[in-house]
């Protein structure tokens, strides 16, 4: 026994040796885009509240003025206590789930515990022997953990190159009974955006099924604050369109926009789906009070693309590598070990910048991830491509 503990201590000298050892920062969330953690207040460039929801202090305030004796336990319980298919499925989810359905325009709309639940259930639900996924490369861990839970063969195609997702579907789509393409909308490392229209004519040649995870949109793009297939105008060309409600509204949770048969599909034999406690009701209270007013928040969506596009500006012109066309906006270092000491740099002078390592990005490309949020003032973004710059010298 002593041996297996000795073997995971090297394990971690060896991450550490790498910088590749991650550890847990205790933290504390302040308002306008903040964060105090080791005692320090500094502007969060690491977060996912891309519209400011998770610090907005009047909406939460709104959300708890619902509290009385009537709503107690309906509506602010703290958890659940079952399952959703034993007692955990309380009336605020046929809310949620018919509100969502209604502003997606789908048949259906099914809310599951997290991102990670939905795309690890999701895809083993629906494909088996005899069907094909293909998906991006630089598809999310949750995704591609989905994909090896499914017993349907899997290729991925070089990032963004739909010419190599056309040569794999000449090659393979007529061996296989069903064919899913699978891509996020906005990609989680490096900001950039998939090209929907080129996606949806591929679907309709091959006759495949799109998988969109559009985490990283929803709130964000769209004249609804609904994600890139809203705003693309596509919303009727995806066949499954997967959404969060860990980042621009601030929740817990994640939902598909699909047809009926597909929920009640999912409801039946997704694992994730059914072998999990229901989420808490007080979080339900909270997705139902923001998604009133997401669809709303049309100069929250100009604003942080506004600061997205002159911080990239300005890195561009200092030299930096940055990328993409999003409200994330990557600086590429290279090395681990370069990464985690230019982040500590920043988060000495106020900005807190994690690294982002393999396996997260790929290998020689560890980076910086700047995630922008809509209350975030131009003026104090300003000086941020100046002091990565310095500190890439130092």
């Amino acid at each position: 026994m002593t041996d297996f503990y000795h073997h995971l201590a090297g394990q971690l000298a060896q991450l550490d040796q790498e910088g590749l050892c991650r550890r847990l920062i205790p933290m504390i969330r302040e308002d306008q885009g903040r964060i105090a953690a080791g005692g320090r207040l500094c502007l969060n460039l690491s977060g996912n509240d891309y519209l400011g929801l998770g610090g907005n202090r009047e909406l939460i305030a709104e959300l708890y003025r619902q509290l009385s004796d009537r709503t107690l336990l309906e509506h602010f319980g703290p958890g659940a206590t079952a399952s959703r298919l034993m007692t955990g499925n309380g009336e605020l989810y046929a809310r949620l789930e018919g509100k969502l359905a209604e502003l997606y325009g789908s048949e259906s709309c099914l809310v599951f515990n997290s991102g990670y639940h939905g795309n690890t259930g999701i895809l083993p639900c629906l494909t088996g022997k005899g069907d094909l996924i293909v998906a991006d490369r630089l598809c999310h861990a949750s995704l591609i953990d989905g994909m090896r839970l499914s017993r349907a063969d899997t290729v991925r195609y070089h990032h963004l190159d739909y010419d190599h997702l056309t040569e794999i579907l000449r090659q393979k789509r007529h061996r296989f009974r069903h064919v899913f393409i699978v891509s996020e909308s906005v990609f989680s490392m490096d900001g950039d955006t998939a090209d929907l229209h080129r996606l949806i004519a591929l679907k309709k040649e091959f006759q495949a099924i799109i998988y969109l995870d559009e985490a990283h949109a929803v709130g964000v793009f769209g004249p609804q604050g609904l994600g890139l297939a809203e705003q693309e105008g596509v919303l009727p060309d995806i066949d499954l369109l997967f959404g969060t409600f860990g980042k621009a509204m601030a929740g817990l949770g994640g939902f598909i926009a699909c047809r009926r048969v597909v929920a009640d599909s999912l409801v039946n034999r997704a694992r994730s789906f059914i072998f999990t406690t229901g989420l808490p009701p007080v979080c339900l209270s909270w997705l139902l009070l923001v998604l009133d007013r997401i669809p709303a928040m049309r100069s929250e969506r100009r604003r942080l693309q506004k600061l997205a596009t002159e911080l990239r500006r300005e890195l561009t012109r200092l030299g930096l590598t940055t990328d993409g066309n999003s409200q994330i906006v990557p600086v590429v270092i290279g090395e681990s070990m370069g990464a985690v000491r230019v982040a500590k740099r920043l988060q000495e002078q106020g900005y807190w910048v994690t690294a982002i390592r393999p396996p997260t990005v790929p290998a020689g490309t560890a980076r910086l991830r700047l995630s922008l949020t809509a209350t975030m003032d131009q003026a104090e973004l300003a000086p941020l491509p100046g002091l990565i710059a310095e500190a890439m010298r130092a």
